[in-house]
Parts: structure tokens; sequence; C-alpha cells
């Protein structure tokens, strides 16, 4: 399915994005590990985090899902799961695949994680080099990419890692990994990344030492269940907070957004450009603070982005582009190589995109060098990467001129809804051609929508 969107109106109301997804996916996984019965409010109702579901199922978890955005994990221990009778399917989901990969190293018995199309093209020796170290049998068809089929069976011990590249998704498999390893397992990175992981071992019960750049923990341990808040996805709410701050006249509040200080350099970056972001009830959550927003629209200017803020915001880097466009001035990006990788390479993808409409940027190895000033209307390909649609989607409200957006299917893996969200608050977006219901109606329209959940599974 492909989308039109052109300028719509001044972004208004009080939202809530659905839930965040690198917390459901890790909510499930150690639940399913756990001793007793753990409960999660917030879910992500997304195509990626149910395919993690699904995959615990296949291994002998039973997970209730009582209503939209709920889900009951009856946990079996650490060394409960049963051997699957097929193929594991991460579908989209590289974080799936990464931290599944050192989750399932320490299992008795053989697997074998496939994916779809784009994830079948993501590298995945980063991961596999590491628990190799560990004594796993890990292999794939060309030594890189997936499938990858895990020996069961294998002796772990801990190692003390250095990771070449800052990756959480990474640190994450080692750390998993590590729960089923003789010894001690250490993990440091070049740059601090986020530490979801670390908090939720530690919410459910497993000792974990943990400082920006660096996490530990020992072997022998065991998890015990609790229940999980899973705040709204801060990756999601970036698409509205970068819209409400370019479109003229908006005034958006966004509640119940994690605003861990390991994935908001986003924040950060748009303050120091301009932007009109305020932070109320912030509280504290089991994976981090959570706040409400609210943000004003605000003149942005161009900046030299910090390479150390680059890990605190990979994933917003798509709609970050978008503002930097907008921007009066120049924005260098260095240090994001990162973006190559991802569901597609993000940084051709976005410079590319945004040449197609009118904005002046220079694709360089690590990043881009971007001169701000109008866009206009055009033709843009997603590369059926979710974060690239929604991306476009808000540079075509500033456009003079309709956007049509290729290839944004894949939108439903981590913002199912987005577009029926986008539109109550203000976006002009619509479907350019006739294909399968993929928006649920938010509850009650501009001024109290809310993003409305799929069915469970």
């Amino acid at each position: 399915m492909d989308w039109l969107a052109s300028t719509g109106r001044a972004l208004a109301g009080e939202i809530r994005v659905p839930g965040d997804k690198s917390i459901s996916h890790r909510a499930v996984m150690l639940g399913a590990l756990a001793d007793g019965t753990s409960r999660i409010d917030g879910f992500l109702e997304g195509e990626d985090t149910r395919a993690t579901a699904a995959i615990f199922t296949a291994m002998g978890v039973k997970i209730d899902a009582p209503a939209p955005t709920r889900r009951i994990v009856h946990g079996v221990g650490l060394d409960g799961l049963r051997a699957p009778a097929g193929v594991l399917d991460c579908g989209n989901s590289g974080t799936a695949m990464r931290l599944l990969a050192g989750l399932l190293a320490g299992q008795r018995f053989d697997s074998v994680l496939a994916g779809d199309a784009s994830l079948s093209q993501r590298p995945m020796q980063r991961v596999m080099a590491p628990l190799r170290a560990m004594g796993a049998a890990i292999d794939s068809d060309d030594g890189e990419r997936p499938p990858l089929r895990i020996a069961g069976g294998r002796a772990l011990r801990g190692i003390d890692y250095e990771l070449p590249v800052a990756s959480a998704q990474v640190k994450s498999a080692v750390l998993l990994a590590g729960l089923y390893a003789e010894g001690a397992t250490r993990v440091r990175e070049p740059r601090p990344t986020r530490d979801y992981t670390e908090r939720m071992l530690a919410a459910f019960g497993w000792p974990v030492e943990s400082a920006p750049g660096h996490a530990r923990l020992d072997g022998g341990h065991r998890l015990c269940a609790c229940d999980i808040e899973v705040p709204g996805d801060f990756s999601s709410a970036a698409f509205f907070i970068v819209a409400a701050t370019l479109v003229p006249g908006s005034l958006l509040r966004l509640r119940s957004v994690g605003v861990d200080p390991r994935r908001t350099g986003l924040l950060d970056v748009l303050r120091a450009m301009g932007a009109d972001i305020r932070e109320t009830g912030r509280r504290p959550g089991a994976c981090g603070p959570i706040a409400d927003l609210e943000v004003r629209h605000a003149p942005l200017q161009g900046i030299d982005l910090p390479e150390a803020l680059v890990a605190d915001m990979i994933d917003e880097f798509p709609v970050f582009a978008v503002a930097a466009a907008c921007a009066e001035g120049r924005t260098r990006i260095r240090g994001a190589e990162e973006l190559r990788v991802k569901e597609s390479d993000r940084i051709h993808a976005m410079a590319t995109g945004l040449a197609a409409l009118g904005a002046r940027v220079d694709e360089t190895p690590d990043g881009m060098l971007i001169e701000g000033g109008p866009l206009r209307g055009g033709s843009v390909d997603s590369r059926g990467d979710h974060r690239i649609a929604m991306a476009f989607a808000v540079a075509a409200q500033v456009a003079r001129g309709e956007v049509e957006i290729a290839d944004v299917a894949n939108v439903a893996t981590s913002f199912p809804g987005f577009d029926a969200l986008a539109q109550a608050t203000g976006f002009g977006l619509r479907p350019s051609r006739a294909g399968p219901a993929a928006s649920p109606t938010p509850i009650g329209g501009a001024g109290g929508a809310t993003g409305a959940p799929a069915r469970s599974l």
C-alpha cells in the first residue's frame, strides 16, 4: 500500500502512541523465562512484537491476551522452553532475531531463526561472533545473514566483551546468553546505548551491574515474574514531536511516553535547534522514567550533531533528517554508519527521498550534510522501511505539494494505526490505492485521540 500525504492543519489535541516496542519484546522474553506469571500492560500490538510472542508460544509458553495491549505470560523458568516444531519466524524484527540468538544459544535444543525478505538481508555477524566466543554453535548459509541455525546443548562461558560498534541489540544478546553461562559476562561499549535489557533484568530479579557504557552479570540466578507497564514508544512519539514542531500553529500533548535518557537524544538535539518541548508529570517506571510531553511549533536552526548523541537517537534519524531539512542553515550528521544496516540503508533512503522533495543533501559514508529550505511535492520510496515511511509523512505536512510515499505496509510492524492517529491529529494523509484495512480508528478524534491497537493474538 502507498500513501498520499499533503499539508493538513495545525496539530492539536492529546494523544497516546502505542507501547514501546523494545520493552514489549523484552517483557515477553523475560516473562517467558521467569518463575511465575507476569502481566504486561501497554504491550505493542505490532507485527514485530506479536512475532516474538508467537515464537515463545511455539516453545511451550502459554501467553494469554485478555484484552488489547495486555498479555499474561505464564513463565516456564530458565530451563523450561521446549524444542519448537519448526523454524522460528521473526518477521521483520532485527531486535527479536538478535536477542533470541543470545537466549537460544543456551538452550538444550536446536533452533532456526528466520525472517522476512528485509530481515534476511541484515547482517548478523556482529552478534554471532561474541556468542561463538562464549561457546555457542551458531551459523548461517553465507556466514552473515539469516536464517540463523543454533545448535543446542552447548556449555556457555562468560566473557569480557568490548563491542566494536555501539549496539544495544548486540549487548543484549550477549547479556541474555550470559544468563546461561558459567561465570561473569561483561559488555563494554564505545558509546552508551539504551539500557532496557539491564533495567528489565533487574526488574525480574536478576542481579546486574550497570553503568553508562558497561554492564555485567553472573550466571546461576533465577528470574522472578513481575508486572510491567509499557510506556508509549518514544520512537513512535518522535514523528508527532517533529511534526508539531514544524507545522505552524501546532500544540500537541503526548501522554505517558518513555523518556529513558539512553533513548531520548532527539529531545536534546531538537531543543538545541530551538524546539519548544516541555516535559510534565515525570514518574519512575520499571524500564525508566515516563512523562507527558507538550510540543509547540517553533522555528529550527541547523546544528552540527554531536556524535555522542548518535546512539541515543539511532531510531529517530529518519524523522530528524526531515527536521534538519526544514531548519534554517546546515545540519551535519556524522558517526551514524549503523544506519546503513537497519531495515533499509537509512542514510541513502533519506538522502534520496529528501532530494526528490527539493532538499539539498550530501550523503557521506557515516551521515549526511543537509541544507535547510522549503520542500516541494514529489514521489519517494520508503523501501519497505516503517520509519522512512512515517518520516516522509511528516515531511509532507510542510511540503509545497502532495507527496506520494510508496511501500508503507511495514508501518504495522511498529505503529499499527499510525495513519488514523495522524489524520485525527491534523495530518493530511490517505491511502493512494485500495488495500487491506490496516488502521483502526482512534478513540476520541482530534483533541482526545489515542492509538487504538489492532486485535490480539
